[in-house]
């Protein structure tokens, strides 16, 4: 087994007590416990609809199979908690493509610019054969796919002043994901990449270790970084849905109908959670814009044009080059 970038011994042992001590505390016996960790506040759609995943999960089985949600970064960041995956600490998680990209380096394909045309394009790809494909894609790292949650499309945003061109954005800072195609694709936009965990990232901002982020709109307001950040240009420069994930520790030890009551509960909540967030969406936007935040759309072609050469560099590789193809066909 390849474990990525390995913890410490400490943390993960410390992490495995936290988990057998509050699932020991439950009726083990009759209730099978599935263990979901994530870096999301309760209000955000995404625990909504985990909830909802977990009360079809409790309908269809009688009660003997739950989730227990632990949100906010109780068990770690994204990546943390792809580890405790990979050794069997924890049960299910759920992560960005672009942070996946680094298990599973054939997801780097929802890093690149302006590869989707737009949500219905995007929808298409993810529910119909290549999504199944690539939710395959982590099975050798111990990660299975179950399913896509929407994340929107990410956009900059900045402090001191608005980025209405590809020019407007060189010499700034600007936070990104642990992805190699972020970085590739902010550096050859002329900015700084910076890798900033997204819990420090308020800090970062305030005190001006970078000047700006990319993210969804959702994201922007409910991490309260419109509070710092008075400019977001809505560029869509990517469309990276987050992941579900399940150990493939968990998954093999689960009995056939069992798997099949996970995979159901998670397959009713995809709609909701699309649904919410698309409301979401909506309500962030004029949320920020009534705070202050001065909201831009800039040509999307200008900045198409100056991330052409990681176009480039992607369909330098054969296989991946089939991939592009596949996706941009799926828009007809």
């Amino acid at each position: 087994m390849k474990i990525n970038n390995p913890k410490s011994f400490f943390f993960s042992a410390v992490v495995l007590l936290m988990l057998f001590f509050n699932q020991s505390c439950k009726s083990e016996y009759s209730i099978k416990l599935i263990r979901l960790g994530h870096g999301l506040d309760i209000s955000h759609s995404v625990h909504q609809a985990m909830i909802k995943a977990d009360m079809h999960l409790k309908k269809i089985s009688n009660g003997k199979m739950r989730l227990q949600i632990y949100p906010n970064q109780q068990l770690g960041s994204e990546r943390e908690c792809l580890e405790l995956l990979q050794i069997g600490s924890l049960d299910m998680t759920k992560v960005s493509g672009a942070v996946l990209e680094n298990f599973a380096p054939k997801l780097k394909i929802f890093s690149l610019p302006f590869l989707f045309d737009d949500k219905e394009h995007l929808f298409k790809v993810l529910d119909g054969p290549i999504g199944k494909e690539l939710l395959k894609e982590g099975d050798d790292y111990w990660l299975k796919g179950i399913g896509f949650y929407d994340s929107g499309s990410r956009s900059f945003y900045t402090k001191d002043s608005p980025v209405e061109k590809p020019e407007d954005l060189k010499g700034l800072k600007i936070r990104v994901q642990e992805s190699v195609s972020a970085f590739d694709m902010v550096s050859q936009l002329g900015a700084s990449p910076t890798p900033i965990s997204w819990g420090e990232l308020y800090t970062a901002l305030e005190q001006g270790v970078v000047d700006g982020a990319e993210n969804n709109p959702p994201s922007f307001y409910l991490s309260g970084h419109y509070q710092v950040c008075k400019f977001y240009i809505i560029d869509e420069h990517t469309m990276i849905p987050d992941v579900l994930l399940v150990s493939t520790h968990m998954w093999k030890n689960l009995k056939p109908y069992e798997q099949k009551w996970l995979q159901e509960a998670f397959d009713v909540s995809v709609p909701y959670q699309r649904e919410l967030w698309t409301k979401s969406e909506n309500e962030s936007l004029q949320a920020i814009i009534e705070a202050g935040v001065k909201v831009s759309y800039p040509k999307r072609k200008l900045f198409q044009k100056a991330t052409q050469q990681m176009n480039n560099e992607f369909k330098k590789d054969p296989e991946m080059a089939k991939l592009i193809k596949r996706i941009r066909d799926e828009k007809d």
